[in-house]
C-alpha cells in the first residue's frame, strides 16, 4: 500500500508560503501598517 502523504516543499510553499501569504488582505494590511515582523 502507497503512502497518503508524499511531502514535496515546492508544493506547500506555493499554497501556504510568505509569497502565498502576500496576495491575501492580511500581510497587505500588516505592511501598511509597517510592522516590523510579517509573519512567523
Amino acid at each position: 500500500m502507497k503512502r497518503t502523504f508524499q511531502p514535496n516543499k515546492r508544493k506547500k510553499a506555493k499554497k501556504h508560503g510568505f509569497f502565498a501569504r502576500m496576495k491575501t488582505k492580511v500581510i497587505k494590511n500588516r505592511r501598511q501598517k509597517g510592522r516590523k515582523e510579517l509573519c512567523k
